[in-house]
C-alpha cells in the first residue's frame, strides 16, 4: 500500500472516525411528497416506526412515527456539526433555542454539561419529492470543556466559504483550506483552537480533475469519505465508491477523480489523546461519569422539555430560522 495511504475501509452506517471524531453518519433520503402536516404522502405501513432504519423505497422514518427524524434525547460531552445539503431540519432545545436550517446550512451544537434535542426532518413540498441528504459528525471535548455550557450556533450557507478551483470545488466548513477561513466555531470547541488543526471539507472534483489537499503537521489525523462518484485516486491507488481512505496528513495527498465526478468529505484534526468513555449520546471520560450522567439526566432531564411535542416542528410557511437561548431570532 502507498506509504500516504494509512487504512482503506468500507463505509457502513454509521462512518469509521479517528479522535477527536466520534461518530459520523450519511443521511440520504428520498422522501416522497409531504402530506401537508411535514410527514410523507406515501404510507407508513410495513414499517418499523419508532426504529425504522432499513430503506423502504429509498428512505426512512429514524425514530419518527409521523414525521422522519429524531424526537427529543439528550447529549452532554461533545459536539455535534449537522450538515443538510439537502432538504431540512428542524431543530428544538431544551434552552428553548429552534431553528429551521437546510440546502447547505450547518448546525453546530456544543453539548457540553447536558442538553436535550430534537432533529425532525419536514417535508415541505407537497407537489415535488423532498430528498434530505445530511451529515451528522460528533466531535469530541476535551475533559476541561465537558462540563462547558451548552451553545447553539448557526453557519448559514451563504456565509461559508467555498473555493472554486480549475478542477474542484471545497465547501470550509471548519478549518481552513489554502488560506481561506471557516466561520469560527463553537466557542468551546476543540476546533476554536487553530492548533488543534481541525476541518470539515466538502470537496467536489469534476469529472478527470484532481485536487492536493495541502500538508498539515504531523501527528494530525485525516480521513477521506468518499461517498458519490465511481472511483477516485489517490497516489497511485484506486479507490472504490463508498470506501473511507485514512492518509498521512503531514504529506501532499492528490486525489483524483476518473469517468464521473467525484464528492469527498474530509475530518481533520489532532487528537484530544484522552480516555473515552461512551453510552448512547453521553461522551465522557470515566464509566463512573457515564453513570453520573444518567442519574443526572433522569432527576434533571437537563432542564426538561419546553416544547409540547418531543417531535417537535416549526409551521409549514416558515422559512429557514434560528432562535437562540437567549430569545434573539434570526431570519434568512
Amino acid at each position: 500500500m502507498i506509504d500516504e495511504i494509512k487504512n482503506i475501509f468500507k463505509l457502513d452506517f454509521p462512518w469509521q472516525t479517528q479522535d477527536p471524531f466520534l461518530f459520523c453518519v450519511y443521511h440520504l433520503d428520498h422522501y416522497p411528497k409531504g402530506n401537508g402536516e411535514l410527514g410523507p404522502a406515501d404510507s407508513l405501513q410495513g414499517r418499523n416506526l419508532g426504529n425504522d432504519f432499513t430503506v423502504k423505497d429509498g428512505w426512512r422514518m429514524y425514530h419518527g412515527t409521523t414525521i422522519p427524524g429524531f424526537p427529543a434525547h439528550p447529549h452532554r460531552g461533545f459536539e455535534t456539526i449537522t450538515i443538510a445539503n439537502k432538504g431540512f431540519c428542524d431543530h428544538s432545545d431544551s434552552l428553548g433555542a429552534a431553528g429551521r436550517f437546510g440546502e447547505g446550512d450547518v448546525q453546530w451544537m456544543t453539548a457540553g454539561s447536558g442538553v436535550q434535542h430534537s432533529e425532525m426532518f419536514p417535508l415541505l413540498h407537497t407537489e415535488k419529492e423532498n430528498t434530505l441528504e445530511l451529515f451528522q459528525i460528533w466531535l469530541n471535548l476535551p475533559q476541561k470543556s465537558k462540563f462547558v455550557d451548552p451553545h447553539f450556533k448557526m453557519l448559514w450557507h451563504e456565509d461559508i466559504p467555498v473555493l472554486e478551483l480549475d478542477e474542484s470545488t471545497v465547501k470550509i466548513i471548519a478549518g481552513n483550506f489554502k488560506k481561506h477561513n471557516a466561520p469560527k466555531p463553537a466557542p468551546d470547541s476543540w476546533a476554536a483552537d487553530n492548533e488543534n488543526e481541525v476541518a470539515v471539507w466538502l470537496i467536489h472534483i469534476h469529472v478527470n480533475g484532481s485536487i492536493t489537499l495541502p500538508k498539515a503537521e504531523k501527528g494530525t489525523i485525516r480521513t477521506i469519505y468518499f461517498y458519490e462518484g465511481s472511483t477516485i485516486e489517490i497516489s497511485g491507488e484506486s479507490i472504490q465508491l463508498n470506501h473511507g481512505i485514512e492518509v498521512e496528513a503531514s504529506k501532499e495527498i492528490k486525489l483524483n477523480a476518473n469517468d464521473k465526478d467525484a464528492k469527498v468529505l474530509i475530518l481533520q484534526g489532532k487528537p484530544i489523546n484522552e480516555p473515552v468513555a461512551k453510552y448512547g449520546p453521553f461522551v465522557m471520560n470515566t464509566d463512573e461519569e457515564l453513570q453520573n450522567a444518567m442519574d443526572e439526566f433522569r432527576l434533571t432531564q437537563f432542564g426538561g422539555w419546553p416544547w409540547r411535542y418531543p417531535d417537535h416542528v416549526h409551521e409549514t410557511n416558515r422559512g429557514r430560522f434560528a432562535k437562540y437561548p437567549d430569545g434573539t431570532i434570526v431570519e434568512k
